[in-house]
């Protein structure tokens, strides 16, 4: 709760056209995201609306660059594998400590896999938000192979989709208040 208390007063101690770059910074932070950021910035004093579109685009600015490097590493990942593989064909051996696997990751692996067969990309990341934070479920999903401009499709309808929620009800409260 500290850092959401210090994006508060953050919040509140700087300039008005700075407030939703302070939103956006918060929105880019595991945990916080989208929806924390918009509810910093309405409690903070910003219009629902500006502070959505903050958090939205800090939220999702994050992602895209997670999701990017993920694919990236994805694939530099395979293609050394299918050379070592192309390499084994040819007569060499791959040691143990190359093909061991812990049995933790293998079961986390197995587990998300599970959910990923039976939701699909837009289960998991419109479900995602509920357990895990955004950077982290695209993060995986980049990690199994999934298209980048897919990810980032349903990422972006999971973050508008869950922020608007939020903007909406904490919007709803403080204004009720006022």
């Amino acid at each position: 709760m500290n850092l959401v208390e210090t994006f508060q007063d953050i919040v509140a101690q700087v300039p008005d056209l700075v407030q939703p770059l302070i939103v956006a910074l918060a929105g880019a932070i595991p945990f916080i995201e989208g929806e924390g950021a918009v509810a910093i910035g309405i409690i903070g004093g910003i219009n629902p609306v500006v502070a959505a579109i903050a958090a939205i685009v800090g939220n999702f600015l994050c992602v895209a660059v997670l999701v990017i490097a993920s694919s990236g590493a994805r694939t530099a990942i395979v293609n050394r594998s299918r050379t070592r593989q192309a390499a084994l064909a040819g007569g060499g051996t791959v040691s143990e400590e190359q093909q061991e696997t812990t049995p933790r990751s293998a079961a986390r692996r197995e587990k998300f896999q599970r959910a990923f067969e039976r939701y699909g990309v837009p289960g998991v990341s419109l479900l995602g938000p509920l357990l895990l934070p955004t950077h982290f479920t695209a993060t995986m999903l980049a990690a199994s192979g999934v298209g980048k401009v897919r990810i980032l499709i349903w990422q972006a309808v999971a973050i508008i989709g869950w922020t608007t929620i939020v903007a909406v009800i904490v919007g709803g409260a403080v204004y009720a208040i006022r």
